[in-house]
């Protein structure tokens, strides 16, 4: 069932594209949205968190974040709990395109879903998640080092 993986492997390079496209007037390129999002829904969020809720290592992250801080999008707070932690707010110029990054990301969804019924989004929302689950275990075991046996 490779096609599974390859139809989604599309569907995600489609995105990717799409979003590039018409992020491109407020200067987001490279997914960039999705950092500003994650940060935005989840106020003083650390690096290595947001790196896990967007399943990409760290190196991306902090570049990603990076550049967001040179943009003006995010900001980092020293946290006060873990001296070696940075927290992660919206500045006031991501709270003015937050509706459109919503509007966008909304308009898509609706888009690609548009002839399924409620019932099969619902189901294929729970096929996804499984999937997710069985691919993140084995991730987070590579993350560590650890080996696939074929």
């Amino acid at each position: 069932m490779k096609e599974v993986l390859r139809e989604i492997g599309m569907i995600a390079r489609c995105l990717s594209t799409i979003s590039d496209i018409e992020f491109k007037d407020i200067n987001l390129a490279k997914s960039q949205y999705l950092y500003l999002v994650r940060v935005y829904e989840n106020p003083g969020i650390i690096q290595e968190k947001l790196a896990y809720l967007l399943k990409v290592d760290r190196t991306t992250t902090s570049k990603a974040i990076k550049k967001l801080i040179e943009m003006g999008y995010i900001k980092k707070t020293k946290s006060e709990e873990n001296k070696k932690e940075f927290k992660l707010f919206c500045t006031k110029k991501t709270e003015e395109i937050y509706s459109f990054l919503k509007k966008e990301e909304e308009y898509t969804s609706s888009m690609s879903l548009k002839e399924l019924s409620q019932k099969d989004k619902n189901h294929l929302l729970s096929m996804l998640s499984l999937m997710r689950k069985n691919i993140e275990e084995e991730w987070l075991e590579l993350k560590k080092g650890k080996r696939r046996n074929y």
